[in-house]
């Protein structure tokens, strides 16, 4: 069955069940692999999308909910002129990613959460990054956070260098 929603901005339709994984449908069907899998469950996060603006994990929806919607992924957030979204840009400044495998859906966890809060407290950060990162890189994550928002200076010293 044809399922048509936009992606990245652009028209898509993918010919596939309605209850195949939106992950699949990106990574198989679209060829965005951005996008990781990573448990399967919704538990990781590493598969996080936005579906109409809200933080979603591709590998529990069915693509067939998400027809009609609009769909960002990691490739989506630079501009139409290549420039790197801020959030991807602070990443790349603090250096966040050991291995990388979880980066994607951690961006897009952060661009959810300051979209939604503006420049978050460390509470707001605790709870809506509950991604996972077996690198263990939350305290560059935070750094990079905090950067993205221009409230770089309020983090500790020690936070600043990844040490905290």
């Amino acid at each position: 069955m044809a399922i048509a929603f936009s992606v990245n901005g652009k028209p898509v339709s993918v010919e596939a069940d309605a209850d195949t994984p939106l992950l699949w449908a990106l990574r198989d069907d679209l060829g965005l692999t951005g996008t990781k899998f990573g448990c399967g469950i919704s538990a990781c996060g590493a598969c996080s999308v936005h579906v109409d603006g809200n933080l979603t994990r591709s590998c529990s929806v069915p693509v067939g909910e998400v027809a009609g919607k609009s769909v960002t992924t990691i490739e989506g957030l630079k501009a139409a002129d290549g420039t790197l979204h801020k959030v991807q840009q602070a990443w790349i400044e603090a250096q966040v990613p050991q291995c990388g495998y979880c980066q994607s859906g951690q961006i897009m966890a952060a661009v959810a959460l300051i979209e939604a809060v503006g420049t978050p407290s460390d509470e707001q950060i605790d709870e809506a990054m509950t991604n996972i990162c077996r690198c263990g890189t939350y305290p560059r994550i935070r750094k990079a956070i905090l950067a993205a928002t221009g409230a770089a200076a309020a983090v500790p010293a020690a936070a600043q260098t990844g040490d905290a």
